[in-house]
């Protein structure tokens, strides 16, 4: 009887020892606040550094204007990230120490699990996907009315350790490709490493984005209203404008960021009266890198709700017509601007192309015809829009309207006229109907003008569903 009671109340005794051992490797894996984090220099370096960067990211947070994060945003992300799980891995290294005389056994057996969750976590926190999509009925006075799937857009991104991200952006336009933009198009629109150096400093490469006005960097379906993206933004900067190139990237704190890139330009040859220098993009299919282009990009928040940019482009674009440097230079600004259930944005963007004479003179010789190319582009929209349910509502109708100004034909070369059909405006009236914050439905009226008394202007409805995740 003793000897049973002995060994019962040693393995009683082992078993609260076991059980009190499971729980305090349960509470460290699950819960890193529960553990008494050794105080020693390097660790409390680390978590002010954090705590500083926790405070910017939340400074940045409360100036947004878009419901989806941008460039500074997320690099002040992944810099927290990065220094939190230095931090959790040398804090959970040093309890396991602390307690492995005690418990060896236990260790082990959760170790092993520790190491199997962590190695799946991982995974799952290193590679990322998400896209948008766009469907449109378009109606003129003119053509039949026409229903197209417009946008399928995957991105996929991958964090190489701590410092390295990958990000790419693949779509297909008009849903079936087959040999040309009639049938549809698939494009590599991005795919690059942003090498992560500090939140005011980082190299990127790769497949870019012109970082040039509000659309081209900011076109998913939720970010804008309207079915199309405005005209301006179609016409006098080509969005989706991208190419190969390479720069820097960084947020310069009190509301400054900027990008800075060298990348491949265009090609001046297949300029056109009617869409400018759309067509002269190289898309990053076999460019000519003889001349690369300079583009920057300065934006500023000075507090919640206001956004303002600034974008220069430059680069030679006569490499594929002889004898000739001819240069295509772009200013553009533009600003945002959002308080309550008031929404405004702008831009005005105007470009100048050197030699315009010489390019169109070199042109016809070549084609036979007369491209009767700009010496000068100029486009400009204002939009305002305000929310028009109420708030108790839990889904948001937004109304807006939009007056656009785009001239191809702006100023000419000497010796060469403008042609007044393509000095546009529109008046873009509709409304954006949002279920979820990343769904919306939307409708749109266009009344299309321009300075021509031979050629009409045809006006036009447009009814789009777009989706973001």
């Amino acid at each position: 009887m003793i000897n049973n009671s002995i060994i019962s109340t040693k393995v009683t005794y082992l078993a609260q020892k076991l059980l009190s051992s499971i729980l305090l490797f349960v509470l460290l894996f699950t819960s890193i606040k529960a553990l008494p984090v050794k105080e020693d220099k390097d660790i409390g370096e680390r978590l002010e550094r954090v705590e500083s960067n926790l405070k910017r990211l939340i400074e940045l947070l409360a100036k947004k204007s878009d419901s989806n994060f941008d460039e500074k945003t997320r690099n002040e992300l992944l810099f927290m990230a990065s220094e939190l799980k230095k931090i959790r891995e040398k804090t959970v290294r040093q309890e396991i120490e602390e307690h492995q005389a005690e418990t060896d056994i236990v260790a082990e057996v959760v170790s092993g699990s520790e190491t199997m969750l962590s190695r799946e976590e991982e995974a799952q926190q290193s590679t990322s996907m998400s896209g948008y999509m766009e469907m449109h009925i378009n109606h003129d006075n003119l053509n039949p009315t026409t229903a197209d799937f417009h946008r399928f857009v995957l991105n996929f991104g991958h964090m190489f350790g701590d410092r390295i991200r990958f990000w790419s952006e693949l779509e297909l336009e008009h849903a079936f490709v087959e040999g040309g933009a009639a049938s549809g198009e698939l494009e590599l629109e991005q795919a690059f490493l942003d090498f992560l150096i500090d939140p005011s400093f980082n190299f990127r490469a790769g497949v870019l984005l012109t970082p040039i006005g509000i659309i081209n960097e900011r076109h998913e379906p939720t970010s804008f209203h309207g079915v199309e993206r405005p005209f301006v933004d179609e016409v006098i900067i080509p969005t989706t404008w991208f190419g190969t190139g390479g720069g820097f990237l960084g947020d310069l704190g009190r509301g400054f960021s900027y990008k800075t890139y060298v990348m491949s330009s265009t090609d001046s040859s297949f300029f056109s009266m009617d869409e400018g220098f759309r067509d002269g993009r190289q898309k990053a299919f076999l460019e000519n890198v003889r001349n690369l282009a300079w583009v920057g990009r300065l934006e500023y928040s000075p507090f919640s709700g206001v956004n303002l940019g600034t974008s220069f482009w430059t680069g030679e674009t006569g490499f594929n017509l002889r004898d000739l440097d001819a240069r295509l230079r772009i200013f553009e600004i533009d600003g945002r601007y959002r308080i309550g259930r008031l929404e405004a944005r702008g831009q005005f963007v105007s470009s100048h192309l050197d030699q315009a004479s010489q390019v169109n003179e070199s042109i016809r010789r070549t084609a036979g015809i007369n491209p009767n190319i700009a010496e000068g582009m100029r486009g400009f929209y204002l939009e305002g829009a305000t929310s028009l349910l109420p708030l108790r509502f839990p889904h948001e109708l937004v109304g807006f309207y939009r007056y656009e100004n785009f001239d191809t034909q702006y100023r000419m070369p000497s010796g060469f006229f403008p042609l007044r059909q393509f000095d546009r405006s529109a008046h873009v009236m509709g409304f954006s109907y949002f279920p979820h914050p990343d769904v919306v439905l939307k409708f749109d009226y266009n009344i299309m003008l321009n300075a021509s008394q031979i050629v009409e202007a045809l006006n036009r409805w447009n009814i789009g569903i777009g989706w973001w995740f």
